[in-house]
């Protein structure tokens, strides 16, 4: 298993330290972890001047000689995007994007740079949220920076009793043109696990997209638990592969030094 999006004490919303989550994944039967820290550059945010990327690669270079005999280790982060930050974001990439093995791009905010929680919908329309995210997403997808794009549809876990439920059939449209942006610019997305084990319960996206995606060509998907917590490494994961096969998705994608290759679904581990 492939577990592509975990958060360490590099992030300012996770307080599990690198080594609990590698020892965890080698006890759920991970074999590739990439640790994916917040890069926040929205000032708005918590973890706004939190990240320390040279503080960080030091420590996965530790872990890698205490675990590199069971479990391959990539340096990873999650980079916020967002049209406000693009330039700072810019030269982060520049001056560090060079030393990881994996790179996701992610959208958390609103039009606005507001941070997409549920006091976010308030007075907004479904259509309010979802359109200008979905253009956020595009913008990112096109800077061509990122190796996948972080829960493409994460809006529908903040979403308050207060609005009806997300259907994806409502964005079809739109989704099908960002799957145009997708294969243009060779870029992946991935299956985020951690809305099976939390709200909305299902993975982000579903398999509807996933089905629409695959309809339109697509192939490049990365998998990954959004983990801050090491007892939730690889959860959802197996499933995960199982459902992507059913979409007719027959490979993941696997990441050295932000080049990539598939990597046949039945050849992985699968473990409970």
């Amino acid at each position: 298993m492939f577990d592509y999006h975990v958060h360490t004490t590099f992030s300012v919303d996770c307080n599990t330290p690198i080594e609990a989550s590698c020892q965890s994944a080698i006890d759920h039967g991970v074999t590739e972890i990439a640790f994916t820290d917040h890069v926040d550059y929205q000032p708005a945010d918590p973890g706004f001047g939190f990240y320390r990327p040279g503080e960080y690669l030091g420590e996965i270079e530790r872990m890698r000689s205490q675990f590199g005999d069971r479990l391959t280790i990539l340096a990873g982060a999650e980079v916020d995007y967002h049209d406000d930050t693009r330039d700072v974001v810019e030269r982060f990439i520049a001056e560090w994007g060079g030393k990881y093995d994996f790179v996701i791009g992610s959208v958390h905010y609103g039009h606005a740079g507001e941070i997409i929680f549920p006091e976010y919908f308030d007075g907004k329309t479904l259509d309010d949220v979802f359109d200008p995210y979905f253009s956020q997403i595009e913008r990112a997808i096109q800077s061509g920076w990122f190796d996948t794009i972080g829960h493409l549809d994460i809006p529908k876990r903040y979403m308050p009793g207060t609005h009806r439920i997300y259907d994806p059939t409502s964005y079809r449209e739109r989704l099908t043109a960002l799957f145009e942006q997708f294969i243009q610019n060779d870029m992946a997305f991935e299956i985020n696990t951690s809305g099976i084990r939390q709200r909305p319960k299902t993975s982000m996206p579903g398999p509807a997209i996933v089905r629409w995606y695959m309809e339109a060509g697509g192939k490049r998907i990365t998998t990954g638990t959004d983990s801050h917590a090491a007892q939730t490494v690889g959860s959802g994961i197996p499933r995960t592969l199982e459902m992507l096969q059913i979409c007719g998705i027959e490979s993941v994608l696997s990441f050295r030094k932000r080049d990539s290759r598939f990597v046949p679904i039945q050849s992985l581990q699968r473990t409970a």
